[in-house]
């Protein structure tokens, strides 16, 4: 490898990780105890691994992993002990972000957008497994309720992972559609009509998902802050209507594009 080309490649990992930094400070939802639906900041850890491999995607997660901690320093003082103080710095941020590093492991395979939704997918479900395990042990009796600390730590984690892993994975799909990752300097190209259309549909399902958190995060609060008990008065009817109404709007959008958008006068870029 030359001197330009690793040059490259360092300026590319310097300015992913700062655009994750910068993305994970503008929050969608924030949790009482920590975890946040973001802008996607995931995203360009994310990107740079799947484009550049283990080898500078691990390192470049590591990186970003340590940013993580010294913004999430104030929660290290719930910490009782030495050894709860190691795990929350490894299994809350260390592994929990460095695992978005294991994208790499796919570098610039094919088909570009059906590896980079499953990988990035799996690298949500990674993470959202390390904040699990912390919530489990670290956080039970603390944050979370020690009585089914496991189930709690699920329901908790859940409720912002969920919809971060769908605004995570909605935005790679826009970009592996309109853009060429595999190349060193990646190329927009032109998407057709169906898959804009599918887009631009699925846009409105996903913010229906999102919605949906937001109304459970509402929930689980009261008066004197967090109470994942309270997660038992959501009116499965409320979500219901939600999420069809976001589907419903989804197949309208598409059905509009689809039959009264000229395809062969627009161009999707």
């Amino acid at each position: 490898m030359g001197k330009q080309k690793t040059k490259d490649i360092i300026l590319e990992c310097v300015a992913m990780i700062a655009l994750a930094f910068a993305l994970s400070n503008v929050s969608i939802i924030r949790m009482p105890y920590g975890g946040n639906v973001t802008a996607a900041s995931m995203l360009p850890i994310i990107i740079l691994s799947y484009r550049q491999g283990l080898k500078w995607g691990l390192p470049s997660a590591f990186i970003y992993s340590g940013l993580q901690l010294l913004m999430g320093m104030d929660h290290l003082q719930e910490a009782e002990g030495t050894i709860q103080l190691l795990e929350i710095i490894f299994l809350d941020y260390i592994f929990a972000f460095t695992v978005l590093g294991i994208m790499g492991w796919w570098r610039r395979e094919r088909p570009q957008t059906t590896t980079l939704i499953f990988g990035a997918a799996f690298v949500c479900f990674l993470r959202f497994f390390c904040h699990v395990f912390a919530g489990a042990t670290v956080w039970s009796g603390v944050s979370i309720p020690s009585s089914d600390g496991m189930l709690n730590s699920v329901i908790y984690n859940l409720a912002y992972m969920i919809p971060e892993t769908v605004v995570t994975v909605y935005a790679i799909t826009l970009i592996s559609l309109s853009t060429n990752l595999r190349l060193n300097k990646p190329e927009f190209v032109q998407k057709k009509l169906t898959t804009a259309a599918m887009l631009y549909s699925l846009l409105f399902m996903g913010i229906a998902i999102v919605a949906d958190f937001i109304y459970l995060f509402g929930k689980i609060q009261d008066k004197d802050g967090f109470d994942i008990s309270l997660i038992k008065s959501a009116n499965p009817m409320v979500l219901g209507l939600i999420t069809v109404s976001g589907m419903i709007v989804s197949i309208v959008i598409f059905f509009l594009i689809t039959v009264f958008v000229d395809d062969k006068n627009t161009e999707y870029n």
